[in-house]
């Protein structure tokens, strides 16, 4: 809400030119009708103190001077306008389901595809002010890390916390989607949405991915699928009886069904080879899925001329009575 002055009258402001006239008329004037006495001397006036009421003999017309300029301004009718906004945001519940199999430790992007994938989910949740945002995990099996949420700061720490060995490894694309679905099913939200990343191919788990994207499209869902990973092979470490080795390794992706995913749940698919492109890809599905904002302004105009009038008349009041009271004998 804010609030302007505006006159609804504005050309009776041009009377205020007439003031400056009237103060040089009435100086002229002042000075047309003081006596002139001529002395060869003056200097027995300087211990002459004048009495307070000379000091103040312009007072009256500088509170008539003032009467008049506030009039005009109240002729001119000054109105404040009130403008206030009334804004529906149309909220969206987001999930972010998150692969953390074994694979996700290949270091292709450092310092590793997991804490990368980590990092800028947790950008990307710092972008959604206001939507509620919950993480899923998924390896062999499935689970919430968190469930839909406003606090962001909790669900950042949580999403830190997340590390592959948490479950059985294995890429359980299904089950991974489906725990995320089932966090989304009974949302109220105008748009739900569900960022799926992941590195691998679907080899285990209780429901198949196109089940759980079925299930998705039938909840008005839509789901952002992201491939994560390098073409050919990657260094991957593995741990020996002489420490971490380093060995490259394929690690192939199912571009095809995460493409599948997509289409069916009116989402889109994206590949990031590298933590950049990562980063891009949370980006567009930011723009993609703003919330929508619906503003109504309603404006509301008060005169403002009462204060300025009360003010005038409390002045006029005071110079005519200084005028015809203690100010009476002087010229």
């Amino acid at each position: 809400m804010f609030s302007d002055i505006t006159f609804a009258y504005y050309p009776f402001l041009f009377l205020l030119l007439t003031i400056p006239l009237l103060i040089a008329w009435y100086i002229w004037k002042y000075k047309e009708r003081r006596a002139k006495i001529n002395f060869s001397n003056t200097s027995f006036l300087k211990d002459i103190k004048k009495p307070l009421r000379v000091k103040f003999v312009h007072l009256p017309f500088i509170l008539r001077m003032l009467v008049m300029a506030l009039l005009i301004i109240a002729l001119a009718r000054p109105q404040s306008s009130s403008r206030i906004k009334e804004v529906t945001i149309e909220g969206i519940d987001i999930m972010i389901a998150l692969d953390i199999s074994g694979s996700m430790l290949a270091e292709d992007f450092k310092p590793n595809r997991m804490e990368a994938a980590k990092e800028t989910a947790i950008d990307f949740i710092r972008m959604r002010r206001g939507d509620r945002i919950g993480v899923s995990i998924f390896a062999g099996q499935s689970f919430t890390l968190c469930p839909l949420t406003t606090d962001h700061d909790l669900l950042i720490d949580l999403l830190h916390s997340a590390r592959t060995g948490m479950v059985d490894d294995g890429t359980a694309i299904g089950d991974g989607l489906a725990t995320a679905v089932n966090r989304l099913r009974e949302s109220d939200a105008v748009s739900k949405v569900i960022v799926l990343l992941t590195d691998g191919i679907n080899n285990t788990g209780m429901i198949d991915p196109l089940t759980a994207a079925e299930i998705a499209a039938l909840k008005n869902i839509r789901v952002y699928t992201i491939g994560v990973g390098s073409d050919g092979p990657v260094p991957y470490p593995f741990e020996t009886p002489f420490g971490i080795q380093y060995r490259n390794v394929e690690i192939p992706v199912d571009e095809k069904l995460l493409i599948e995913i997509a289409d069916m749940t009116g989402g889109k698919y994206f590949w990031a080879d590298n933590p950049d492109k990562l980063n891009e890809v949370y980006k567009e599905i930011d723009k993609l899925e703003k919330s929508k904002i619906d503003v109504e302004e309603l404006t509301r105009v008060h005169d403002e001329f009462l204060p300025l009038v009360i003010l005038a008349l409390g002045l006029l009041i005071l110079e005519v009575f200084l005028r015809y009271t203690w100010l009476r004998s002087l010229p």
